[in-house]
């Protein structure tokens, strides 16, 4: 059962990527992600009124508020950099792979943080990521023109903005239903990106069916699929074990976009991502229970258990 949903959590997860690419070319980036959240965050709301009230009694005014940190980093300024980083003409298999080095930061931070043991193979699969990171970034710099240098430092915004909400999550103690800890997340995007798209004049949509198909592309496969899937898959594992699967997002995106969008795809790249994946299992071989370097397992805010 692990197993099928690390797989399914991975597809569901890299189709994110691509659900971005295929919206670029018609909406800003705010536009997409508010009709992403806007109509589906009225739709959980709904559901929460007539369906899972009960889910809802007990909680706090400060739960509610963490809730909304929670999604503002994992939601909000996570899929708001990858798309902008897209927008800017990075490719989603660059933009998955430099998104992917979130074990990688989570590992290194988790002995400070959360006070856990952090092994040297742990850090061999720290050096071995970025370098496989360094090495596909430069190849797609190479290969695509027109790309300022400083757009590969956008999604590196984002992924820190969801390694804080994993830790801001580990560090909670109230339980918190899956439904519930969704709505409140999907309620705080659809309101940021709003605000957004409604300041940058950007909130009306697009008449092309293209940005039609985006928008249900992510609403279906990334958020139900690869956001839900994401912490389900966390309830099972620490934070580290869930997440090296995110350096498999990186090969999964990069075929999609070769495939798709005719993105680069050549040696370098693939000797990167070749990299990446040995540092995927060199971390991933180093991790062995509690001491190792992850995330000591207790019940969290949302009933997941990380």
């Amino acid at each position: 059962m692990n197993l099928l949903l690390s797989a399914a959590f991975v597809v569901c997860w890299s189709s994110g990527f691509i659900g971005a690419k295929l919206g670029a070319g018609s909406a800003d980036a705010v536009t997409i992600l508010m009709w992403r959240f806007l109509p589906l965050a009225l739709v959980l709301g709904a559901v929460a009124v007539v369906r899972a009230r009960a889910a809802w009694r007990g909680l706090t005014v400060r739960d509610l508020l963490r809730q909304c940190l929670i999604g503002a980093l994992s939601q909000s300024g996570y899929l708001l950099t990858v798309y902008y980083a897209i927008q800017l003409g990075v490719s989603s298999g660059t933009t998955a792979l430099i998104d992917g080095t979130q074990p990688l930061v989570a590992g290194a931070l988790a002995g400070p943080l959360l006070r856990s043991h952090v092994s040297g193979r742990q850090w061999l699969g720290l050096c071995l990521g970025v370098t496989g990171v360094l090495v596909v970034t430069s190849a797609d710099a190479a290969a695509v023109e027109g790309v300022a240098p400083w757009a590969y430092a956008v999604p590196f915004l984002g992924m820190l903005s969801l390694v804080a909400a994993t830790f801001l999550e580990s560090r909670t103690r109230r339980t918190v239903a899956p439904s519930v800890a969704m709505t409140i997340h999907c309620g705080t995007s659809a309101v940021v990106f709003t605000a957004l798209a409604a300041v940058a004049g950007a909130a009306v949509p697009p008449a092309e069916s293209s940005f039609w198909l985006a928008v249900g592309w992510l609403v279906l496969l990334a958020t139900f699929g690869g956001y839900g899937l994401y912490w389900l898959v966390l309830r099972r594992s620490g934070v580290l074990r869930v997440n090296t699967l995110m350096f498999l997002m990186a090969p999964v995106t990069a075929v999609w976009g070769a495939v798709m969008f005719g993105e680069p795809f050549g040696p370098q790249t693939a000797a990167g991502l070749a990299v990446a994946l040995i540092a995927v299992a060199v971390v991933r071989g180093g991790v062995t229970g509690r001491n190792s370097g992850d995330v000591p397992a207790r019940r969290a805010d949302n009933g997941t258990r990380v």
